[in-house]
């Protein structure tokens, strides 16, 4: 198993352009693991940048690690996980934290850092998911950073470079001291903080390696926006990646001139990118320079005709929107502030544009909804499907539809998810009034997003859990549940009281907590919330 590996190492390096290789000679040894797949891995911008970060110091060595086959070995040169200091974690998705125990478990490293000393790697987690939540992974991890990666990593490389040799404890307790390091075994009550960098420009966000075998492997990334203001409540991105920054268009125009030497299509990624203050200049500056484009997400607000007709013309094929819900009022409890009208204005836009694919992300199981609201999801993608045979456009319409689950650190993350039986059945309704009028309906498993949710707003006692099971199993998950005398309606199934302590009161994302309470109440009323202004402001706490 081992050489079937190195061999697959082998062969993917000989399709890359940009790896990195180092000599490993006096330098501190960093894994860069994304625990899912290298096709997954490489499509992810964060991995790209923090693989960059970290080569771009003298002593720091990093080489990238792929949960796809055991023993794992670094992509670089092949080498196991026991070889280097520092095992860095970037976590997207809560179901890879199955895949970290086992990557764990088949490099013989002992799972839990109480086991661990200096003979064995320091484990640090990073990524959305534990600056939300680190509990579920801390009897694994040494310590977490809690924010961004380019503000964080200077100080905590520094501590490293000069402690690495250290005893254990002196280390963490290092690093313990440092700002949005969270070292579990050295809690002392007190939130850390969320870091996070405040001008874009300083930092360089793109593609650094290029390679086939990746879903966007034909485009060159980059980041033109981080954030979001809009303020949807249940949102991750909106809430933990505040405030909403932008990159500055020369500095785009600049890394784009960079990119068409990799290849002639552009990424551009950002939570809404629309939402780029001069995305039509960005956009026609692109069109002059020859390149083609696509975005990763545009807002169904609606963005403007332009945007639309810059990315058909540049060849992009899917553009993607987010309505959320079929329904109005369930918008308002969302905070989406987009309108029926603002939803199929953006739909006949796509299809006055030639483009041939929209994809429409819905949630299923938002708090208050009923089988109406169902009912008005499948009524507005007919009404967007008759808009687009008027144009006789021939746009091919796919939606998404995904079950509601609560995030922590955004003002839904008191509410309980809606149960499996309730998700399927309907689930089948959409189903049934779509798949008939030849619309394609996409879901991942409802039982997979009811595990998702539970660890999404776990406890370390989840950790247990977790290291009983080989892969995210329902059947699997509940014996193990059950094992330990945990259910998960505990967890998922019931309102949490506003005066509960959270799991996750160990971090701080920097929005108030009563500012979170404010916008559940507005919620609960229908009211929606006005965006993030241009300029700074102190209403929820980040600025």
């Amino acid at each position: 198993m081992a050489q079937d590996a190195v061999k697959r190492a082998r062969q993917r390096l000989k399709k890359e352009q940009g790896t990195i290789f180092k000599d490993w000679g006096g330098r501190l040894s960093v894994a860069l693991i994304y625990p899912n797949s290298y096709f997954l891995g490489m499509s992810n911008l964060g991995f790209h940048t923090i693989y960059r970060l970290l080569n771009s110091y003298e002593k720091v060595v990093c080489e990238r690690v792929f949960w796809e086959s055991s023993p794992p070995v670094s992509l670089e040169s092949q080498r196991p996980l026991g070889d280097f200091d520092v095992l860095a974690f970037s976590i997207s998705y809560e179901l890879d934290y199955f895949n970290i125990v086992q990557l764990l478990r088949a490099s013989h490293i002992p799972l839990f850092s109480q086991d661990r000393d200096e003979r064995h790697p320091l484990l640090i987690g990073g990524g959305p998911c534990t600056m939300a939540n680190p509990e579920p992974l801390a009897p694994f991890f040494d310590c977490f950073g809690i924010g961004e990666g380019e503000v964080i990593l200077p100080p905590v490389l520094e501590v490293l470079l000069q402690g690495i040799r250290e005893s254990r404890d002196v280390l963490l307790k290092s690093l313990a001291s440092l700002p949005g390091v969270y070292v579990p075994s050295l809690y002392n009550g007190k939130p850390v903080a969320r870091q996070w960098a405040k001008g874009l420009d300083d930092f360089a966000t793109t593609s650094v390696v290029m390679t086939p075998h990746t879903e966007l492997g034909e485009l060159y990334l980059m980041e033109i926006g981080r954030g979001c203001g809009w303020g949807c409540r249940f949102c991750l991105c909106g809430f933990c990646f505040r405030p909403p920054r932008y990159r500055s268009l020369e500095k785009l125009l600049a890394q784009a001139e960079v990119g068409l030497g990799f290849r002639k299509r552009l990424g551009l990624m950002g939570p809404a990118v629309s939402d780029h203050p001069q995305i039509e200049e960005l956009i026609a500056a692109l069109r002059r320079m020859g390149a083609e484009f696509s975005a990763s997400s545009l807002r169904a607000a609606p963005p403007s005709r332009i945007v639309f007709r810059g990315l058909a013309e540049s060849g992009t094929k899917t553009v993607s929107l987010a309505p959320e819900s079929g329904s109005e009022h369930l918008r308002r409890l969302i905070n989406k502030n987009v309108s029926d009208d603002d939803v199929l204005e953006a739909i006949d836009s796509v299809a006055d544009a030639g483009l041939r694919q929209l994809k429409l992300y819905f949630m299923l199981g938002l708090p208050t909804e009923t089988d109406d609201d169902v009912v008005a999801l499948s009524r507005l993608v007919l009404k967007g499907k008759e808009l687009i045979a008027k144009r006789g456009a021939g746009t091919h319409i796919v939606i998404n539809v995904e079950p509601f689950v609560p995030k922590a650190g955004t003002p839904f993350q008191w509410l309980p998810m809606a149960e499996g039986n309730v998700l399927k059945r309907r689930l089948k309704l959409i189903k049934r009034a779509l798949q008939r009028e030849g619309i394609e309906v996409r879901s991942d498993s409802i039982d997979r997003s009811l595990i998702q949710g539970i660890l999404s707003k776990g406890d370390a006692k989840l950790g247990m859990a977790l290291t009983e099971i080989k892969r995210d199993s329902a059947a699997e998950w509940q014996r193990a549940l059950e094992a330990l005398g945990l259910t998960p309606g505990f967890y998922i199934h019931r309102e949490l009281p506003l005066d509960e302590k959270l799991p996750w009161s160990s971090v701080n994302g920097g929005v108030k907590s009563e500012y979170l309470r404010e916008e559940l109440e507005r919620a609960r009323r229908g009211i929606e919330t006005l965006p993030c202004p241009e300029e700074e402001c102190h209403r929820c706490g980040v600025c």
